[in-house]
């Protein structure tokens, strides 16, 4: 693959530093899928090719068999016929002779696609196992690429939250809760004592009237208890 390729073309011990200089995971592995699909394009192009090349040489097996055959039937009847003393048997021996000729080409040519067939089936036996491989590396990856998708966007999300919180003075929050817990507690605390301070006030004032009145309200209930004794009423209107 182009990516990987380009990769250690870099050098063996230089391979993990590249990696850690990129800078977009998702990118470069969507780089790495697309360039192994560039060479499964070209994989299936290339099977294709040996694939029609053993076609062909399978297509000339055929065709040098029948050509030998052919030759073979010709040469037997180029015989026959001077056997039967329609044809000189010099010339029948000659013709005969060059009819074989052309068979044993024609073998030779049979056996010459034969070996061809046998080369491009075995080229298309291991290209179809690296076509299927790269199919595999495809699909695994287009599924890694979905978790890695996933993967980076929690990461994402927990690396801006972890920032966020190491930016946050922890020692000065929390001094300025203990600070509005202290003035809190101070509010409370001088609340209860206005609290006291007015309980206390009207105590005093209870304590005064208590002394002022009581004795007023007693000596007034004498003096009417005498002007009913005496039979005196109160002021007329």
């Amino acid at each position: 693959m182009k990516f990987l390729r380009r990769l250690f073309k870099i050098g063996q011990a230089e391979v993990h530093s590249a990696i850690d200089g990129m800078e977009d995971p998702i990118k470069m592995t969507e780089q790495g899928i697309r360039d192994m699909k560039e060479d499964l394009d070209k994989g299936l192009e290339a099977l294709a090719q040996v694939k029609a090349m053993s076609i062909r040489a399978k297509n000339e097996v055929e065709e040098y068999a029948n050509k030998a055959e052919d030759y073979n039937e010709k040469a037997m009847l180029i015989l026959k016929k001077a056997q039967s003393g329609g044809l000189d048997t010099s010339e029948a021996d000659r013709l005969a002779t060059e009819a074989l000729i052309k068979k044993e080409e024609a073998t030779a040519g049979q056996n010459r696609a034969i070996s061809d067939k046998e080369k491009f089936d075995q080229n298309v036996l291991q290209m179809e196992a690296n076509v299927q491989t790269i199919k595999q590396n495809i699909s695994k990856w287009e599924n890694e690429l979905k978790i890695l998708r996933s993967r980076v966007k929690v990461a994402d999300a927990t690396k801006s939250l972890n920032k966020q919180m190491a930016q946050i003075d922890s020692n000065g929050t929390v001094a300025l809760l203990e600070r509005m817990k202290e003035k809190v507690i101070q509010e409370e605390a001088l609340a209860e004592a206005y609290g006291e301070i007015a309980n206390s006030s009207k105590s005093i004032d209870q304590e005064i009237d208590k002394i002022i009145d009581v004795p007023r309200t007693k000596a007034f209930s004498e003096l009417e208890k005498l002007k009913e004794q005496l039979g005196i009423s109160g002021p007329k209107e």
